[in-house]
């Protein structure tokens, strides 16, 4: 049975460097474009540089997010940008579009390619046609339970990879395909730019003139903390926490929590 990882999110430089010193294996940063998490810091090419050989010295591998939607007119811009990507050296790209890998692929194709839960990964067949063009790793669909997810792992090539979310919050939407931020404020989801309504209260009509306030679309975080064992069992190869958009002190916190019950599992066997 394999050792998962732990893919732990950075926001910035010092993010990221919290994550690495509190037990990451593996950490997933954006850049200042074609990342879903666009109001986040995010990386400069200069931070980025800093950031992998930080984590390269302390054995812990870097992820960079390219996982949006892309459009016409973004291709251009995402070739110069995976050649920047290619000189960097990160550990693999997290993509969703089919064309976006296509030019992954073309231009570095010495990095690994994981494609991200937006690319709606509920099936061995899904997994089975990533693993055909190339890809090193599909992260499940955030809808797919346990069982589901040990069905995968059994119909589909030992070296193909499987990363699950663990922790952190639920896009009440299908995999993140949302266009209500879009339809509120003309900012896309899909592109990087939600301003999370579904977290937004409401006033709903109760009836015979009652009217309360509530969040009706704001789901309750994932926390699998009591599940790490049936996670293992499962052959999840990554577990994932979300949260690329969090302060230094939650990344310690949630690291560490991950990091003992992780290593704790295997000193019990």
């Amino acid at each position: 049975m394999r050792k998962p990882e732990l893919l732990i999110p950075a926001s910035s430089l010092e993010v990221l460097k919290t994550a690495v010193l509190f037990g990451a294996d593996a950490v997933y940063i954006g850049g200042e474009a074609f990342s879903l998490r666009a109001k986040a810091k995010n990386f400069s090419k200069e931070d980025m540089k800093a950031g992998i050989k930080f984590a390269h010295e302390h054995h812990v591998k870097v992820y960079v997010t390219a996982n949006i939607l892309a459009h016409n007119s973004d291709l251009t811009e995402a070739e110069e940008y995976f050649k920047e990507l290619k000189e960097l050296k990160p550990d693999g790209l997290i993509i969703s579009d089919p064309g976006m890998f296509m030019i992954a692929r073309k231009i570095c194709p010495e990095i690994e390619v994981h494609i991200s839960t937006q690319a709606n990964n509920t099936n061995y067949m899904t997994y089975q046609f990533w693993y055909e063009q190339g890809a090193k790793r599909v992260v499940s669909a955030r809808e797919l339970s346990l069982a589901e997810i040990k069905e995968l792992r059994e119909n589909i090539p030992s070296e193909l990879e499987i990363e699950t979310f663990i922790h952190g919050a639920m896009c009440y939407c299908y995999s993140g395909q949302c266009l209500f931020s879009s339809i509120l404020g003309g900012r896309s989801g899909n592109r990087g730019r939600c301003a999370q309504p579904c977290r937004l209260p409401y006033t709903v009509n109760a009836g015979k003139g009652k009217r309360t306030d509530c969040y009706p679309l704001s789901l309750k975080d994932m926390c699998t903390i009591e599940h790490i064992p049936a996670l293992i069992e499962a052959g999840i190869d990554s577990f994932k926490i979300e949260g690329r958009m969090k302060k230094p002190e939650y990344t310690a916190g949630v690291t560490d929590v991950y990091r003992r019950n992780m290593d704790r599992y295997y000193v019990l066997r």
